[in-house]
């Protein structure tokens, strides 16, 4: 190799080098930077949180993804209360990610009793926080 070549060579190594050290700086949202130290998916997670905020809670445990609900009873219908219990199961946003279980009891003389739910009710709160946890990506994706 002439001294010419060896020259350019070595120039174009030490650019490709210094260019490789450079950081980029990539606006990344609250959500999204979350997910490095969640076991489960942030946008799952914080979708189940928004989906139940009129419901207080009774255990939030975002390493095992769980969260419970206490007792809720609407104020049209004290005669009936609930309890939900969501498990955020992957890391992954995925429609098999997330699971809901309803509980729900109804008040008799001697006092609350087990009571059936309608197993679309659980479904219906599986796809309001599949819908909420899209649109939360939707909007990381739109803010970078």
């Amino acid at each position: 190799m002439n001294k010419k070549t060896t020259l350019v060579l070595f120039f174009s190594i030490f650019l490709f080098l210094n260019n490789c050290s450079k950081k980029v700086d990539i606006e990344i949202s609250e959500i999204a930077k979350s997910q490095v130290s969640m076991a489960v998916n942030a946008f799952l997670w914080r979708a189940s949180l928004d989906t139940v905020s009129f419901i207080p809670l009774d255990i939030v445990d975002p390493i095992g993804g769980v969260i419970t609900t206490q007792w809720y009873e609407d104020t049209d219908s004290s005669s009936e209360r609930i309890k939900l219990t969501i498990y955020v199961k992957d890391r992954r946003l995925r429609a098999d990610g997330i699971s809901v279980n309803v509980f729900r009891e109804i008040k008799l003389e001697e006092g609350w009793a087990k009571a059936e739910t309608n197993p679309d009710t659980a479904r219906l709160v599986e796809a309001s926080i599949l819908t909420k946890a899209r649109e939360l990506r939707i909007g990381t994706l739109g803010s970078g």
